[in-house]
């Protein structure tokens, strides 16, 4: 049975899966919901797909894994995107979790807000934590690109699950109001990744 991809497509978690199943020359299929619309809110979804009613999910059979970093693991595990040697595996690992704990929370949500919610119509709560999230959010830019100052991918010599999960929402970070112009290392970085065999963008 094909991999299924359950989705949100504007999402960077889901395109991370779909950038990594690119990258590995993996077939998935792809099945849309409108977050917006409440779709992984739904008791059919609940019960069949993710009790915590989020996406992504990626489906192996009769298997459902949640979580966009696991299932990139998932897919490029015995790749070329997972390093052999085991300090490299670790610190690939360690910069996917510095993803979802200082990088995403920030610039994916700041984006979010902006694009899809609307200035306007945050919330009181939303609009006390903006400030506090775009500080962090340049923060994570600013330390992605003094890492990335003297070196072309995070972990190793070769590009890495890292470079996938960073990459994600980085490269539209500005749709959420982060500048990426006094960045010059992530936007080589950003660069270097879109061309690489197999890349698709996050319309595709």
């Amino acid at each position: 049975m094909p991999l299924i991809l359950h989705e949100y497509a504007p999402s960077g978690n889901c395109y991370k899966i779909r950038l990594t199943a690119a990258l590995t020359g993996t077939a998935i299929e792809r099945r849309g919901y409108d977050i917006l619309a409440g779709e992984t809110r739904t008791a059919d979804f609940l019960a069949s797909v993710n009790a915590n009613g989020r996406i992504p999910v990626l489906q192996d059979g009769e298997r459902f894994l949640p979580e966009s970093n696991a299932a990139t693991f998932y897919l490029g595990d015995g790749t070329a995107l997972v390093p052999t040697e085991a300090f490299d595996r670790a610190d690939m690992l360690r910069w996917m979790f510095w993803e979802q704990y200082n990088h995403e929370p920030n610039i994916a949500t700041v984006r979010f807000w902006m694009g899809w919610v609307g200035e306007d119509n945050l919330d009181d709560l939303q609009r006390a934590l903006l400030p506090g999230k775009r500080a962090a959010g340049v923060a994570a830019l600013k330390l992605m690109d003094a890492h990335l100052a003297d070196r072309d991918w995070f972990v190793g010599d070769a590009p890495s699950l890292a470079d996938i999960c960073l990459y994600a929402y980085s490269h539209v970070a500005e749709e959420g109001g982060f500048a990426l112009a006094p960045f010059a290392a992530v936007r080589a970085w950003i660069a270097r990744l879109e061309r690489l065999d197999g890349y698709v963008p996050i319309t595709a």
